[in-house]
């Protein structure tokens, strides 16, 4: 495993990512760095006829896009993952090359955006990855996951409503935010509980980012 100088100024895509997991003390080793530069080219490929992201995040995409995906690293549990509302795979896909202990469900309603992620796990060999075509108010699962998390969600109360059937006693919702949502945290629904709000650290992202860390009450 790897961390590279943080000091050291990158050059290209890939320097960029190996010094910003450096700066969020995220250990690497050169196969990680390969697998998440190869998801990267495959998401530009064929985000021109898939509209997988905003064409204007290609330019920053290690940035906007691998590292604010990982940056919510430390706060996920072993075990498994929902990806609710996953897109183009983030921030789940990342988080799977990153932790190959993880098993990663990556749902969409979306098909041609689930056939691009399997694709992607079939080029790239990423075995703890499950993409599954489905709404997530419809998904059925047993058992619960130890975390869900989501980018896309516009608010708590809409994460919590559809994923809530997929929650056990156990389980970490993780909600990726902007600014901190003070009037959101004010109106969560009864019967959560709400662990903490973190800041993240996302370098040379000019942005803020926190991260809602969530619980069903017992």
């Amino acid at each position: 495993m790897t961390l590279v100088n943080p000091g050291t100024k990158p050059g290209n895509d890939r320097d960029r990512l190996a010094a910003g997991l450096s700066q969020m003390a995220i250990r690497f080793d050169e196969h990680q760095l390969d697998r998440l530069m190869a998801y990267g080219a495959l998401l530009r490929k064929w985000n021109r006829t898939y509209n997988l992201v905003a064409a204007g995040d290609l330019e920053n995409l290690v940035t906007r896009h691998l590292l604010d995906s990982l940056s919510i690293l430390p706060f996920v549990l072993p075990g498994s993952l929902l990806d609710a509302g996953t897109g183009s795979g983030l921030p789940g896909l990342p988080l799977a090359v990153m932790n190959a202990g993880l098993e990663c469900t990556l749902l969409d309603g979306a098909g041609k955006k689930i056939r691009f992620l399997r694709h992607v796990k079939r080029s790239l060999g990423i075995e703890n990855i499950h993409p599954a075509e489905s709404r997530v108010e419809s998904f059925e699962h047993t058992g619960g996951f130890d975390n869900i998390v989501s980018r896309a969600f516009s608010s708590l109360a809409g994460f919590v409503q559809s994923t809530r059937q997929l929650a056990g006693p156990n389980t970490r919702l993780l909600a990726m935010k902007g600014r901190r949502p003070d009037v959101e945290l004010a109106t969560l629904p009864e019967g959560l509980k709400l662990e903490s709000v973190e800041k993240l650290q996302v370098p040379d992202l000019h942005a803020e980012r926190h991260l809602v860390i969530m619980s069903v009450s017992a």
